[in-house]
């Protein structure tokens, strides 16, 4: 049996608001992000297979009510839909980590009932995309998002900030857009997190970001800052 997940989180109160919930963490990813120190589970093909996680989330059943599946990018799995299915059959809420580029399995997901909640990674304005990413997948990105908002689906948006990279006025450019399309919920800006590994080998950030620069209507929150 092919091993999809790279590791289970067995317990948290952080990613999942309000639940208490695991984390699921997908192996692989169709993106190569420079900021993202994930770099083993992105390039993994996996530990743990459909069966070894089913036999965990059993012996979950009354203790949590949440899981989240993340990754690496979860979406690009061959059982996604399939592992959903099983996780709402046992009674668990769950919610997506997305980079949002996988538009026909999450709107397949969503109209079966499978998901409650995605957090949606905007990366960066379509011009710096391939810079941050390495991919060139911004419009199916876009796509996501605008389905999100016109079916009023529950999400958030948020970015990952390395001030060398995403600069306030790039934010400032990424908030307008998420404005012109509809998005009323809160926009959250996570601070680059150095571990010493990742993708494009960055350190701390030598221009700093200054969350007071940011001029946008929609109800910004800080994370790690």
């Amino acid at each position: 049996m092919k091993k999809l997940i790279y590791k289970i989180t067995p317990f948290t109160t952080l990613d999942y608001q309000d639940n208490l919930a695991c984390i699921v963490w997908f192996a692989g990813c169709n993106m190569r992000c420079v900021y993202c120190y994930n770099t083993h589970i992105v390039t993994s093909s996996g530990n743990i297979d459909k069966k070894e996680f089913l036999d965990f989330l059993k012996k979950r059943v009354g203790k949590l009510n949440g899981v989240v599946f993340s990754g690496g990018e979860c979406t690009r799995s061959k059982e996604f839909l399939e592992l959903a299915k099983e996780v709402k059959a046992l009674g668990f809420k769950l919610k997506v980590d997305t980079n949002g580029t996988n538009f026909k399995v999450l709107k397949e997901a969503i109209e079966l009932n499978l998901v409650d909640y995605i957090a949606l990674d905007f990366k960066a304005t379509k011009e710096s995309y391939y810079l941050i990413t390495k991919s060139k997948l911004y419009d199916e990105f876009m796509q996501t998002l605008k389905f999100l908002i016109d079916i009023d689906f529950p999400f958030e948006v948020r970015t990952t900030v390395h001030g060398d990279f995403l600069d306030e006025n790039e934010i400032n450019i990424m908030a307008k857009t998420l404005e012109k399309m509809g998005y009323k919920n809160i926009y959250y800006l996570q601070n680059f997190l150095y571990t010493g590994e990742n993708f494009g080998s960055l350190e701390k950030p030598k221009q700093n970001f200054n969350p007071e620069n940011l001029k946008t209507n929609l109800k910004v929150e800080l994370r790690n800052f």
